[in-house]
């Protein structure tokens, strides 16, 4: 089984998610089945259908954080040697050579990626390109709108 790449705040979002879920979906709707089973006709009764339907959604979520958690192998950037190069984890401050435009991102999992948070994934082009090269290096990037070219301005263990 392949281990998957996850920061420490990656796990904890997942770890309190599973928990609500757990502690707090699930016996909400298992209440909210028990009270529409109380209104009578099962086939015909709207809320149960509705109740049942969130169930199951609850029932894969956990599964599927269950699952994503057994195979994580979380990195804490902050314990790694601070040596400037780009790795998982690492939150890197580039130069787009192009437009002059400072940009800063974290190396995440894929799923924690959240681009408007800046957070990239290690499988993005861009953050392909950055690991392993330190900061002064220039990186050129083929992305969707054509080649961009960085510099790396600063690596951060953070």
């Amino acid at each position: 089984m392949n281990k998957v790449p996850m920061t420490k705040r990656g796990e904890t979002l997942l770890r309190e998610e599973l928990a609500d879920l757990k502690g707090v979906q699930r016996p909400r709707v298992i209440q909210a089945i028990a009270d529409a089973r109380e209104h009578g006709d099962l086939k015909e009764n709207a809320e149960y259908h509705a109740a049942r339907e969130q169930q199951s959604f609850i029932e894969g979520r956990v599964k599927e954080i269950e699952a994503k958690l057994s195979t994580a192998q979380v990195i804490d950037v902050t314990t790694l040697p601070k040596s400037g190069k780009v790795v998982f984890g690492t939150t890197v401050k580039l130069l787009d050579l192009d437009t002059d435009e400072e940009i800063t991102y974290q190396i995440v999992g894929d799923d924690e990626a959240d681009l408007k948070a800046r957070r990239i994934s290690v499988a993005s082009p861009v953050a392909k390109a950055l690991i392993g090269k330190e900061e002064g290096d220039e990186v050129a990037v083929t992305t969707p709108k054509g080649i961009r070219e960085y510099e790396i301005l600063e690596v951060s263990y953070i």
